[in-house]
This record gives C-alpha cells, structure tokens and sequence, in this order.
C-alpha cells in the first residue's frame, strides 16, 4: 500500500510519484502495489475535469504509467472516459497496459464532496486474480455502505478488497474508520486493505493512516499518519482461491500461486502508539500549511504578531511547517497597543528564531483621521476608528508580502471569531491563507499548550493567562463584545457542527438570550466569511465547503420564547 501525496492537475508529477514507490515496493518483495484514489489527477480535481484536454492528458499519461510499472500489477486512481461520461476509476495495471478497469460506484455528495457534479456511477464488479488469489476493486465510498460494493465483489468470489482512497480528515475520523473496516472485513470474510492518500489539498487534508485487516477482523497493518509510507504485508491466503460465482468477470492476470518469496517473511509492523486529538489536529494544521505554501510556489510567509495567542500558535505552526527562517512576523504597534504585548511578540519570535520586524502604524492612522476628519465631522469614534487601524496592518502585511515574493500572509483569526464577525473585512482578514479558520478559540489555547509542552517552548506563559483583547481602543477586551469562549464554542459547535436548531440549544441548558444573540451574530456574519481566504478543515463541518448558506438569506430560526417549567 503505497501511502503518497499527489498534487492536483501535477499529472506528470504524479506518475513519476507512483513510479518511485512502485519500485520501492518491487524492490521489497511486493506483488501487488496499490495507490490512492485518483492518485493520477489528485483529489479533488474539481472543475478541471470539465476541461477535455485535462481528461485527455490524464488517459495518455495513464497509458505511459503502464509501461513503466512493469515486475509486479499495481492499482492506479484515474479519471476514465467512455461514451457514457467521466468515471471516478481505478485501473489495473500489468504487463506494461490496463487489465481491466473499476469504476466507482458510490458517489459521494454531501459535505466537502460534489461527486455526482462530475462522475457518473460505475456497474460492473470484476475479479482479478493475482498469484492465484482473487482480488476485487473498491473506491472509498463504496466501503461505507455495509450492503454495497465491497459485498458485492466478496460475494462474487474476492478474497481480498482493496479499497484505494482520497479521504479528508476532521477529528475522530480516524476511529470511524477503524470501526466501520474491521466490520467489512469480518462480515465479508475478505483481507481488507484501505489505501488513503496524504498530503494537503487548499482546504483539505488528507492523513494517511491506511489500514489493512484479515478476515477475522484482526487490524494486521496501519499507515503512518501525516505523512507518506509503503505499507508492507504478506498476506497468507488460503490453499485453495475463493470460487468466483457464475456470471461475475474474472480477469485473470497471474493464475500461477504466489511462490515462497526468496525473502524472509515480512515482519509485522509494531502498532502506531495512537497520536491525542490535540496532537492529532496539530499534525493535520502542521500539514495543510507546509502543502499549501509549498504546492502553490511560496518561499516565505508573513504573519502579523500581536502578542495573543492565535497569532502566536499561527506563527509556531508556521515555523514548524516550513522552516523558521522562512517566516517573518511582523508587530505593527499603534497608540493602544500594550507595552506588554510587544514584548510578547518579540519573546515569541526570538523563541522560534524567527525574523522580527517592528512597523509602528500610528502615524498612518493618524493620517487617515486627518483625512477622514472632513466627512467624519460631527460624529462620535466608533468600530469605525477601530477597523481603521486593522485595515492598516492588513495594507503593511500585503505590502510586504508583494514586494518580498514570493510569499504569502498568513491571517491569524479563529473560528470563533469567524463564526460571529468579530473580525475585520480586508484588516486582520487579508492573506492568502488561514491556519487556524476551523479551529474554536478554546482549541486554539489547548494545541498552543501542547506545543509548549512537546517541544522547546515557545510562546511566553503571559499570552497565555492575559485576557484576549484586539487592542483597538482603550481597556478593549473580547468579552465585552462576546460571551466568554468557554460559553461561544459549543453554542458554536451545536449550531454550526452539529445542526441542532435554536430551541434544542437552549434546552440543552445554555442562557437562551445569549444563543439567540449568538445564532443571529453567525447568521449575519456570512458575507464576512465568504471573503475570508481559505482554512485548513479540521472539524466535522467547515466554513466554506461544509456550510454553503446564502448571503442573500431572510431566513432567521427564531422561535417563541421557552417557557421553563416551574
């Protein structure tokens, strides 16, 4: 199982990827080789495949794969394309040419998925015998419905199912799948081998941690998570194949068993000690970064440093990501800025090593009020003044990331924050990319605690225990905008993640003027995110390409005041 991390629309990147771990696997012995879901094109390739000459090149570089994967057969993710559309596939490699061809059956479309856009479904269940063994072809979606392909292609005589996958991470997917395979292998009797795709794509990311399972259920093989592996295994099957029922196709490629390798056997991998859910998050924010930088160009990125706790975790997950001499934060100090604060960001990037610029900003604010002074006149300072002063920084940090290219701005805000607009349009929302987008502010404080404490540390204690505040007039503090975090986040998590309506929140026990007061906050805040740049996915539901609401939207789910019971 060939764990790698392909690069959308990189078709001849891609295949030279492949070619690399299929030797590697060759050299080790392997006999079958399988790579992710759409391992050719990288997933998800989106609207590219409504462009003729990226199918087109995608079916000619396939064929040209096959001639160099020659020694062993190998399962390749492509795109296919027949009179009746595009297929979501997978083909069978051997012999320097395709032996047969699946197409995905299952089309997801909920969620960060838009399947049926492009694809249509696949019909026919082939078996392949390899070495003498049955072998039957899944595509990831096809392996959650219990009743679906992965049954049917056992029924028709597999004895091993490969399933080849692009599968985007959010917390706690990691156990589902765990649980939902080890019940296809034991219900269908079969060796069951997820192969998962890794890497960061916009969005999403993909953790590997591919797994494999004998017929009795028992996990025999597990991936690395985060990041690329070559899954080894023997697979011991029985003397005599699987018969393969009346009326399925078998394609036979190597009817002659499997020879006792000249080899030792392989041994069995030492289980992966599980990573927690903290660090488990931090690895899947470490990666979508480094991706995201490097698969689109950038050298360096540039972060404002506030001395607060989500610019500081920003700037530690950049460091780590791509290198800390590939950083620069920069603190842009203005009349309301604590003495305390810029200090804190100085600490942090003299703890990280990373460059520290120091751009005052309150010569340009003043030059704005003065500018302003004429159409202002007769009103009194308000959220105006404040986003003033945001927008300027946001001007510094473009302005440096243009002339210094190329880079990229890295913005610094939280879900929480998004989730209600306590944030400013074109101010601390200008970049080109958001680390922290889908991480609650709550979160925020847990993985910068875990990062202090895995490694050297890096953010001051201080950030930690002053209270949060965005510095944009005197004595500011969030919480005189907002409920405390520890109340916002799961009335924000029930409301944005889980879909619960109004009334079930408030039943739930929380203060029913403050989840109606949030509610309406998320609800008008929709403009604010639809210009928000792209964040890395880590929860259930994302803003973005999990929650697609109208902007143009009256609709507001406010019912009657609950009556409690006395």
């Amino acid at each position: 199982m060939a764990q790698v991390n392909p690069t959308v629309g990189d078709l001849a990147g891609n295949a030279a990827l492949m070619e690399r771990w299929f030797a590697k696997a060759v050299e080790a012995g392997a006999e079958l080789i399988l790579f992710p879901e759409l391992a050719l094109t990288g997933y998800p390739p989106e609207d590219l495949l409504l462009k003729p000459a990226f199918v087109n090149e995608n079916l000619d570089v396939l064929r040209e794969l096959a001639k160099r994967l020659t020694g062993a057969v190998s399962v390749v993710g492509f795109v296919d394309r027949t009179d009746e559309g595009l297929f979501n596939a997978a083909a069978v490699l051997a012999g320097g040419r395709a032996r047969g061809t699946y197409h995905k059956v299952l089309l997801p479309n909920y969620g960060v998925f838009d399947e049926k856009r492009y694809f249509r479904t696949g019909s026919s269940f082939d078996v392949f015998e390899v070495r003498g063994a049955r072998v039957g072809i899944t595509i990831c979606e096809d392996a959650w419905l219990g009743d679906g392909p992965v049954r049917i292609v056992a029924r028709a005589g597999a004895e091993v199912v490969c399933n080849i996958n692009a599968s985007p991470y959010h917390m706690n997917k990691s156990f589902e799948r765990q649980v939902l395979f080890r019940q296809r292998a034991r219900d269908n009797k079969v060796f069951f081998l997820y192969v998962q795709s890794v890497g960061g794509q916009d969005e999403l990311v993909y953790d590997g941690d591919s797994l494999a399972y004998d017929p009795s259920g028992r996990l025999i093989a597990r991936g690395s998570q985060f990041g690329e592996d070559l899954i080894l295994l023997d697979l011991e099957l029985p003397e005599r194949a699987r018969a393969v029922r009346r009326g399925a196709g078998l394609v036979a490629i190597s009817k002659a068993p499997a020879r006792a390798p000249k080899r030792p056997p392989i041994p069995p991998r030492r289980p992966r000690i599980a990573a927690s859910p903290v660090e488990e998050v931090y690895s899947a924010l470490l990666l979508g970064t480094r991706d995201y930088v490097r698969k689109n160009g950038f050298e360096r990125a540039f972060i404002g440093l506030s001395g607060g706790i989500d610019s500081s975790l920003t700037a530690v997950i950049a460091a780590d990501a791509i290198g800390p001499e590939n950083v620069t934060g920069v603190a842009m100090p203005s009349r309301y800025s604590s003495t305390e604060s810029l200090e804190d960001a100085k600490e942090l990037a003299t703890n990280l090593g990373i460059d520290f610029r120091v751009v005052p900003i309150d010569d340009a604010f003043q030059a704005l009020l003065d500018t302003l002074a004429e159409p202002f006149a007769g009103t009194e300072p308000d959220v105006t003044e404040e986003n003033l002063q945001a927008r300027i920084r946001g001007t510094i940090l473009m302005s440096l990331s243009n002339k210094f290219r190329p880079s990229l701005v890295l913005t610094t805000g939280n879900k929480s924050e998004l989730a209600v607009g306590y944030s400013t349009l074109y101010g601390d929302m200008a970049g080109g990319f958001s680390v922290l987008k889908d991480v609650p502010k709550t979160l925020v404080y847990e993985l910068a605690s875990w990062r202090n404490a895995y490694g050297l540390t890096a953010i001051p204690e201080r950030v930690f225990t002053k209270a949060p505040t965005a510095e944009l007039r005197p004595g500011q503090r969030d919480v005189d905008a907002l409920p405390p975090y520890e109340t916002l986040d799961p009335i924000l998590s029930a409301y944005v993640e889980e879909q619960r309506s109004v009334r079930e929140i408030i039943e739930s026990g929380f203060d029913e003027a403050t989840v109606r007061r949030i509610v309406d906050m998320i609800d008008r805040s929709e403009y604010k995110r639809r210009q928000a740049p792209p964040g890395i996915k880590i929860t259930h539901r994302a803003f973005g390409r999990d929650w697609r609401l109208p902007i143009t939207n009256r609709f507001r789910h406010h019912p009657r005041p609950i009556r409690r019971k006395r």
